[in-house]
């Protein structure tokens, strides 16, 4: 990619008002990134982008964001951040599945972004030393499977829980709500800096950016895209991690949480996701690993014959044979390679799952039986 090039998708980035979605809409109608701030024809229709309208038109026309990008990229440079695209094949995958993900992800670090296995744990910012004990027992017990760590690098469970995978070896991915020019807190500083030779920093927020509140929130959906689950250990009945939980589910990701005593504040929220049968009650790593399928699987005696299925249809036979040459795969994916809109795989796959020829996995993957 050219400096120019990312000039302009770090200058989609910084538009005020305009979000992900309408982002994405613009390059959309533009055919483009680079045509939204050169072509001055397709510049003057703006208003007809749907979510956009005259208000925001105008305010795209009178930008001056692309001197700020200019610097932004000296800055990624100097740093040696990568800076991923919605549309790059360096997207993390998982977060690409997400309506409202960033346009732009700026890392700091080696981190695999699409690792085999990632979860997510989160939790109060004043954990009990129990909390603090079940954090790391439950990190200790998914290293076996190699998982990737993601959490927040905030006061209390999420240090604990990036601690606790660079003292196993775990890759641990650290969300933050401001540019990667800084670490807040200050005190993770040096945690933050073991975690980029192990792991990464990323946001998508570029360097300079004031604190606000809306930026955590928005931090969460990346902690709750970037994961197959999300576990929440402690929480009270509001806070940051019970909005990654909720934000988890919207994406159709599995949600655990650790219960707590019914009197214990810092287990009221925990508890009430499970009441409300929001999150799965789990109480030890094997509980983690065995929703998520996750458990060694036993040597089979002999194979199975997949071609035995049942007489199939010629669009579910599609969708049979691009499963079985990946083994498993996700349904954006799946419908890409059968040319099938997404609702008519959806209803074909929940089909052939009823008839035990496919399973569904976290995540909206699909595998054969």
């Amino acid at each position: 990619m050219n400096d120019q090039e990312l000039i302009h998708r770090i200058a989609l980035s910084l538009l005020k008002g305009i979000g992900p979605v309408n982002a994405r809409n613009l390059v959309a109608y533009c055919g483009g990134v680079e045509p939204l701030f050169t072509d001055k024809v397709l510049r003057r229709s703006l208003r007809k982008v749907p979510g956009i309208g005259p208000v925001l038109a105008a305010s795209i026309l009178g930008s001056q964001v692309i001197k700020d990008a200019e610097k932004e990229l000296g800055f990624i440079r100097k740093h040696k951040l990568r800076a991923l695209f919605y549309l790059d094949a360096g997207y993390p995958a998982r977060l690409r599945q997400c309506m409202d993900a960033p346009v732009l992800l700026f890392v700091r670090g080696n981190a695999e972004l699409d690792p085999p296995r990632s979860v997510s744990i989160v939790g109060t910012r004043t954990p009990t030393d129990n909390g603090k004990k079940l954090c790391e027992e439950l990190v200790d017990g998914l290293a076996a499977s190699g998982a990737s760590i993601v959490s927040g690098l905030a006061y209390g469970i999420d240090i604990t829980a990036h601690r606790a995978a660079l003292r196993c070896n775990l890759p641990t991915i650290g969300c933050v709500a401001h540019g990667l020019d800084r670490i807040y807190p200050g005190e993770h500083a040096a945690t933050a800096k073991e975690m980029c030779a192990q792991g990464a920093l990323v946001s998508e927020l570029t360097s300079g950016s004031p604190f606000a509140p809306g930026n955590f929130p928005a931090r969460n959906r990346v902690i709750a895209g970037l994961s197959d689950c999300t576990i929440v250990v402690e929480s009270g009945p509001k806070g940051g991690s019970l909005i990654t939980a909720d934000i988890a589910n919207s994406y159709d990701r599995e949600v655990m949480a650790f219960p707590g005593r019914p009197h214990d504040a810092r287990s009221t929220g925990c508890n009430k996701l499970i009441q409300q049968n929001n999150a799965h009650l789990v109480t030890c790593p094997e509980d983690v690993l065995k929703l998520m399928e996750w458990l060694p699987q036993a040597k089979k005696k002999a194979a199975v014959q997949p071609a035995l299925f049942a007489e199939l249809l010629p669009d579910e036979q599609a969708l049979v044979d691009a499963i079985r040459m990946q083994g498993k795969i996700d349904i954006d994916t799946l419908c890409h390679r059968s040319n099938m809109p997404h609702h008519k795989a959806a209803g074909l796959l929940l089909n052939l799952e009823f008839n035990g020829v496919v399973r569904s996995l976290p995540g909206k993957m699909y595998a054969l039986n």
